[in-house]
């Protein structure tokens, strides 16, 4: 349990590093601050959508947990709500999109 444990919480924090991230490309966006930490950001979220398509839409560390419970249902892997571990890749892959047009907008 204590590794299920740890990797719950290494999952967390990398989810909410992410989600740090794209809400700071929807505030750039929006309030005209783009710089070079919005580039990082935008760069790290792509890579990380790249590394999810990899893995059939699945977070590498959903395939480490799955070696220490039985449990499948919604955030079984992570800290969070059932219903935002659920809906995660909606919600924020929404909000990066609609902070990577205003960003865009913003430099043009």
């Amino acid at each position: 349990m204590r590794k299920l444990h740890f990797v719950k919480l290494t999952h967390t924090i990398i989810w909410f590093i992410f989600v740090a991230a794209i809400l700071y490309v929807c505030y750039a966006g929006a309030f005209n601050k783009v710089n070079g930490l919005v580039w990082c950001c935008i760069g790290a979220v792509v890579f990380e959508g790249i590394v999810l398509l990899a893995n059939k839409w699945r977070c590498p560390l959903t395939s480490v947990a799955y070696k220490y419970t039985e449990n499948r249902s919604a955030g079984f892997d992570i800290y969070l709500p059932a219903w935002l571990a659920k809906h995660n890749k909606a919600i924020f892959t929404s909000l990066f999109f609609i902070g990577l047009a205003l960003v865009i907008w913003r430099i043009v």
